[in-house]
């Protein structure tokens, strides 16, 4: 899903407020002999259960760096079909794609009010035609060290051109690598800040937008990466069938680095990233909860939610007995398989559990070669609306890398084309004002010639089975 506030509505409420009812999977059985209090319990013996079986990160590993040189080399390419000069793009997603600036060791170099500028520039061989990036670096002169040690990939010595702190930056980078051309075509990242593109705009650079080849290449993943993408949305998946109620502790144990987590009880999730209550949700047998999580690894992230009940509390035949004795003796006559809800509504939880199930799955056969964005979007728009459940209110999906959300985006309106390599969320809902919402998102890898392969492992099974 898009915008989604880290640890919100009933995410602390899981943590603090669960109530102590028996829950019957294997895990509950393995915390009862560890550290005090019940969140400490589960959430130690959720951290062993994953890290019992790691395999899905044995195929896993750091990009290398000549992966990196070959996409510069890729957007040289793409530049040179665009006719600019260079492309020009600052620290964020796109800079850690064809850069590698990412460091746990020390402070990541995160965007200022001081250009720190890569340039890209495609050079033409004049020997054998062929293309390959040049890349230059705009920094502050008293960080040229920094840089330096960022370990960023290249075939030479990084060319870092410097300005001081009374200097013009953009004038600097136009008289140091563009001083021979009358004019300079810009095309420009679409993470840049406003004052820099105004910026450079100001001091002699022709600025352009992305163009869909410069776009393609984020776009179509690497086997390296997609390796790393199956990895991390693998290790969410587990990790929340681990414990279903504590995932933050248990996903960093992985290695992973958690972004955000959205926990949503009943009616909170009536809009897709909650709003309607604020947390007083108290989670029982019969509550659907929806967890929407995300983690990075090795630079790439994961983007998962499920929708699920707790398993069933056990119960004696005696407590069962005294709790229909006791709703008959208070007026209640209804004899429940589920306490405290009505029969019709915990039934049409489970129906439309279903009919998203539906959903997604009959958008995720239009993942394949030469279908379009919107093929996939309005697939699941049908179904859910031709069940009189309305309009989706969000699109079905978003493709997924290095950012959680990023280029295609799967809407009703996108004619783009998918190619074999992309990868996509596929996230139907329906959520029902005042009631309950429910959604189902998995992470798939459009294949050449095949039905599209998921990448978090086993889809949700049931309301029960997450």
């Amino acid at each position: 899903m898009d915008l989604k506030g880290h640890g919100t509505h009933d995410a602390q409420l899981m943590k603090y407020s669960i109530r102590p009812f028996p829950l019957r999977f294997s895990i509950w059985q393995l915390c009862s002999n560890s550290a005090d209090g019940l969140v400490g319990r589960v959430e130690q013996c959720s951290i062993r259960t994953l890290n019992r079986n790691l395999s899905f990160l044995d195929n896993a590993h750091p990009i290398a760096a000549e992966e990196f040189i070959h996409r510069r080399d890729n957007l040289a390419k793409a530049l040179a079909t665009a006719g600019v000069d260079c492309f020009v793009l600052e620290p964020g997603y796109t800079f850690q794609y064809y850069a590698n600036v990412s460091q746990t060791d020390w402070e990541p170099w995160e965007p200022e009010e001081r250009p720190f500028l890569m340039v890209v520039e495609p050079v033409t061989n004049k020997s054998n035609g062929e293309i390959r990036a040049r890349t230059s670096f705009l920094s502050p002169k008293f960080e040229e060290g920094r840089v330096r040690m960022l370990g960023i990939p290249s075939v030479e010595d990084l060319n870092v051109v410097t300005w001081e702190e009374h200097w013009n930056p953009y004038k600097t980078l136009r008289e140091s690598l563009f001083s021979e051309l009358d004019s300079v075509t810009l095309m420009v990242d679409e993470e840049m800040r406003e004052f820099l593109v105004r910026g450079l705009a100001e001091n002699g650079f022709d600025i352009v937008g992305l163009s869909a080849d410069v776009e393609a290449i984020r776009q179509i993943k690497s086997p390296a990466e997609v390796e790393l993408l199956r990895a991390v949305n693998t290790g969410t998946v587990e990790a929340l069938r681990a414990v279903m109620k504590i995932l933050d502790n248990t996903l960093l144990s992985a290695g992973f680095t958690l972004f955000f987590d959205l926990v949503l009880f009943e009616e909170n999730a009536a809009l897709p990233h909650g709003g309607f209550v604020t947390g007083n949700k108290i989670l029982r047998e019969e509550t659907m909860v929806i967890i929407d999580v995300g983690a990075h690894f090795l630079g790439y992230s994961s983007d998962i939610c499920r929708s699920f009940f707790m398993p069933p509390q056990k119960r004696s035949r005696l407590s069962v007995l005294a709790s229909i004795v006791h709703r008959i003796w208070s007026g209640d006559s209804s004899l429940n398989a589920v306490e405290g809800q009505s029969p019709s509504l915990h039934e049409e939880k489970i129906r439309v559990w279903h009919l998203v199930k539906k959903a997604q799955t009959e958008s995720v056969r239009k993942f394949t070669p030469n279908n379009t964005a919107a093929d996939v979007d309005i697939t699941a728009r049908k179904i859910i609306a031709e069940a009189g459940y309305g309009d989706m209110k969000h699109r079905v999906g978003h493709g997924i890398g290095i950012k959680a959300h990023e280029s295609p985006y799967l809407h009703q309106r996108n004619n783009v084309v998918l190619r074999a390599g992309m990868t996509f969320t596929a996230e139907p809902g329906i959520y029902l004002e005042g009631r309950f919402g429910i959604r189902h998102e998995d992470v798939f890898l459009v294949k050449e010639d095949w039905e599209a392969e998921i990448l978090n492992g086993k889809p949700a099974l049931g309301p029960y089975e997450p």
